[in-house]
């Protein structure tokens, strides 16, 4: 067989050769921009031949600070087929964290969207390597900043070569983008994705019983390009000419709603948190939601209610998945097998609220101390992925050593497996609760409490106990309707139904809203710390 290498190149050009009409839609602080897959292709190159005359040379590191839209995507590929790594930068972590991994990646020119120029001018002075900003903007001249020296984006591209020719000498092993894990602990993690992974990734985003990405899809990717590479789908969508709708800065459920309808979107993507708000927009408002294909969930473990909400009530197929920032992401996706399309529909939702098989090109097993896990559905250990788009350590951190042992990423996700194969997330090990020496599952209790009508969102944590050593509280968002109405004794007869005695939390509070990560998943670190003298006051 001919040994060609696997590179994002052949993905651009793809694009430009074959899908030269094909449309981004993009959404900017001021407007709807609707470019071509040959508009997007010349821009790139330019963007790569006026980087090129900053300096920037292969293996360079280039940061990104930019919500979803196209100067992104042109990002995507004119920093990697030049040779260069896109590290795309996460503009909502703390500052700390911010000026830390802008300089562990040691990122020579960074790219910012002109919102998000205020957040980098309070970390400059940390910053060891940058040569140059770059500003996204849609104004005619450059903002006023502090930042220096200081680029307009648009200039760059006025001014580059959008006949530029991609270098021939990539590795498909080399370094192509990089992302760092929203850490809730510690620093971030870095991620390193090589063009071979990233490649092999895609393929499997098409995939009819992955995600079944196509040409003819209108894909919008609701989850953050900054997060673990928008799961992939920009890389992806390019090679395959899928019409791309990128919703932009600042986007309500309201946006995202209108943005479905009018641009007959049939495939989008985002955490938990993001589909929430969209059925709760709803239930108060009527759009046309019939494009879709189905609603693709990952980040956290989805609520069995999310699911049956979209299906049932809204007629949206829902299509639940699993990765991590260091798998590229995607792992698993929850697709009923064929003999399983007549079972009953309470047990179709049983199968599909799992994370699901593990994706074609990846293994997967869960161990305990005693070594791999019956699959029964019932024994729990910890998940432990390996494969081509899988990482084999961290940018340059000691902490790899931990994660990766023995030729497998050990995940830190506690799961079972059935006897289908299909893989549930039970909890991350720091967040299962230990009470009198048994395991309670959160993320069960979570998503029973949100299959309640009355309940937006819902977090357990674990408490320290004096006799059971933790216990489980949970915090809980009301909808609005149901605020006066609900009581707590109505959640708790609602969870004594499904669950044992000893799995009932022993509190329900009532809050306004659950902390979040910078990605949009439960800050449950700050519950526990919130929470840890509750019991003793309450006693």
């Amino acid at each position: 067989m001919m040994d060609t290498p696997l590179t994002l190149v052949q993905k651009i050009e793809r694009a430009e050769k074959f899908f030269s009409k094909k449309q981004v839609v993009s959404r900017t602080s001021s407007k709807i921009h609707r470019l071509t897959y040959k508009d997007v292709g010349e821009r790139a190159r330019a963007l790569s031949s006026s980087l090129e005359k900053l300096g920037v040379k292969k293996g360079d590191c280039i940061a990104t600070l930019a919500w979803n839209h196209h100067r992104h995507l042109e990002a995507y590929f004119a920093v990697p087929c030049m040779g260069a790594v896109l590290h795309m930068a996460n503009f909502r972590l703390s500052e700390e964290h911010l000026s830390y991994i802008l300089n562990h990646a040691e990122d020579q020119v960074i790219l910012v969207d002109e919102d998000i120029v205020p957040i980098v001018e309070k970390v400059q002075d940390q910053l060891k390597t940058v040569k140059a900003f770059v500003i996204m903007t849609d104004k005619d001249s450059l903002p006023s900043t502090t930042l220096s020296p200081a680029y307009s984006y648009e200039d760059l591209i006025a001014d580059g070569d959008p006949t530029f020719e991609y270098t021939v000498d990539i590795d498909e092993n080399d370094p192509a983008a990089m992302c760092y894990t929203s850490a809730t602990t510690g620093k971030p993690k870095g991620v390193v994705y090589s063009h071979r992974g990233l490649v092999l990734h895609s393929m499997a985003l098409g995939l009819s019983d992955t995600l079944g990405l196509s040409e003819s899809d209108v894909l919008m990717p609701v989850v953050p390009m900054f997060h673990v590479n928008a799961w992939g789908l920009p890389f992806a969508s390019t090679w395959f000419g899928t019409t791309q709708v990128l919703p932009g800065p600042m986007f309500t459920p309201k946006l995202l709603a209108e943005l479905i309808e009018s641009e007959q979107v049939t495939l989008t993507a985002g955490v938990p948190t993001v589909w929430l708000g969209l059925l709760n927009e709803l239930e108060i408002n009527d759009y046309d939601m019939s494009s879709l294909r189905a609603v693709v969930c990952g980040g956290s473990a989805a609520p069995r209610g999310i699911i049956r909400a979209f299906e049932s009530k809204h007629g949206i197929p829902f299509l639940h998945a699993y990765g991590l920032t260091e798998t590229t992401p995607v792992v698993t996706a929850a697709r009923l097998k064929s003999y399983q399309q007549d079972l009953p529909e309470e047990e179709k939702l049983d199968i599909r609220s799992k994370q699901g098989l593990i994706v074609p090109g990846l293994e997967a097993k869960v161990v305990n101390d005693r070594g791999e896990v019956k699959r029964d559905g019932k024994e729990m250990g910890e998940l432990l992925v390996r494969g081509p788009w899988i990482a084999n350590e961290y940018y340059k951190d000691d902490r790899s050593e931990e994660a990766f042992r023995d030729g497998w990423l050990h995940t830190g996700d506690i799961a079972t497996i059935d006897e289908e194969g299909n893989i549930k997330l039970v909890d991350r090990t720091k967040d299962l609760i230990k009470s009198g020496g048994e395991w309670i599952s959160s993320v069960d209790l979570e998503n029973t409490l949100m299959a309640h009508e009355s309940v937006f969102e819902a977090a357990v944590v674990a408490v320290p106990h004096p006799k059971w050593i933790e216990r489980p509280i949970a915090c809980v968002v009301l909808k609005d309707q149901y605020k006066e109405s609900v009581t707590k004794e109505v959640l708790f007869e609602h969870l004594k139904a499904q669950f044992a005695k000893w799995w009932i939390p022993d509190d329900i509070v009532f809050i306004e809203q659950i902390p979040k990560t910078s990605v949009g998943k439960f800050l449950k670190r700050t519950l526990r710390e919130q929470l840890k003298d509750h019991l003793v006051e309450k006693a």
